[in-house]
């Protein structure tokens, strides 16, 4: 494991009251991305200094910020404002059909369900759903439902209600040898957990960007691996037409699309306030390393883990997931008293299904993890 980084709360606006330990629902903002989202309030303010250019250079900077995080190129990366956008990209450019089918894990985040349901009620075929594990990996009982049948693998690393983790590697070489596709969605873990396209081989990976990169609301990513960078956008947008840099020839229309990735890109995915934040909250990620990222909160969630099964609660076992995120059952269902004890608390977790989900990250402490923990021990 990398080395953990020092405090890095003094990057943030969180009161020392407060024990935000909810990275996975939405992270506060650093306080670079929010100088860098005021500076860009000016832009707006003064349009005349706007020139051609200002549309197209800041997105490619942020598309190779993007790439170096996945192990990836720029021309891979496209911008989307969500990820049921950006799933619904991978869905178009993907055969299902008849007889064949899209498998997925039990209560996936719906974002990553609702495209495919469209997909195949479309054109045809089926979903299957890998029902829980209980005890056991999540990945062996999601290779178990991978066969000839298989058209499409649709999943993330890590599951959003809890933390159990997929190991993408050994579902990765499953998929090819049936000669399906895998679409990942990364949104819980990256910035937190390391990834690389080249071990997993996705086809298409997609990423929100304020979670675990730090950035706005209402933009993210879309990564597509090189043979799936020729299909068709779901916006007919401009600014992914060639020649689209040269505004005196926008009337000469056209429709030859951009190479590589960027013709998925959605339309004014150049906003001026929420690319110079996004860029910033990219260049702190980078800055920090994911590996670094995740070896600081590791002490947290093992705090928490051993912490939590002490008082007779029911934690995700860090063999079953990554540093960052994991999920804490009670024996008997979430407690009726739990949330008014946390809002007490000034504690701020959230609960996904029948787990609370905790997700601490860099600006977090011991102490907060303790806070937690007290108030668990209250209502056992």
């Amino acid at each position: 494991m990398a080395d953990p980084l020092g405090p890095q709360r003094h990057r943030f606006d969180i009161p020392d009251e407060v024990a935000y330990l909810n990275c996975a629902y939405f992270s506060p903002q650093p306080l670079a991305v929010r100088e860098a989202g005021l500076a860009a309030l000016d832009v707006k303010s003064h349009p005349w200094n706007v020139v051609p250019d200002d549309f197209f250079s800041p997105g490619e900077r942020l598309r190779r910020l993007f790439a170096g995080l996945v192990n990836g190129d720029a021309d891979g990366v496209a911008f989307a404002p969500s990820v049921s956008y950006a799933v619904g990209v991978a869905a178009r450019n993907v055969e299902v059909g008849a007889g064949r089918n899209v498998v997925m894990l039990a209560e996936q985040f719906s974002s990553d369900v609702y495209p495919w349901r469209a997909r195949v009620a479309e054109g045809g075929g089926d979903i299957v759903t890998v029902p829980h594990p209980g005890d056991a990996a999540w990945t062996d009982a999601l290779l178990e439902h991978i066969d000839d049948d298989t058209a499409v693998v649709a999943v993330s690393n890590v599951h959003w209600t809890d933390g159990r983790k997929v190991d993408l590697a050994r579902v990765g070489a499953a998929v090819r040898d049936v000669g399906a596709a895998l679409v990942v969605d990364v949104s819980q873990s990256l910035g937190a957990v390391p990834f690389d396209v080249e071990a997993v081989r996705p086809d298409f990976v997609v990423a929100v960007g304020y979670k675990w990169l730090m950035g706005p609301y209402s933009h993210g990513y879309l990564w597509a691996a090189p043979h799936r960078r020729e299909g068709a956008p779901i916006e007919e947008t401009w600014t992914s037409r060639m020649g689209s840099e040269d505004f005196s020839r926008l009337v000469d229309y056209t429709d030859e699309l951009k190479a590589g990735a960027r013709r998925y890109d959605y339309g004014e995915w150049s906003n001026f306030t929420l690319m110079p934040m996004a860029t910033a909250a990219l260049e702190l990620i980078t800055e920090l390393g994911p590996e670094r990222i995740g070896a600081t909160i590791a002490p947290l969630t093992e705090r928490l883990e051993r912490g939590s099964a002490e008082i007779g609660l029911q934690p995700v076992h860090s063999d079953h997931r990554f540093e960052h995120l994991m999920g804490v059952r009670f024996p008997g269902g979430i407690p009726d008293a739990l949330r008014p004890a946390l809002a007490a608390a000034n504690v701020h977790v959230s609960v996904r299904s029948d787990s609370i989900r905790v997700s601490p990250n860099v600006y977090n402490t011991a102490g907060d993890i303790d806070r937690l923990l007290e108030v668990f021990d209250s209502i056992v």
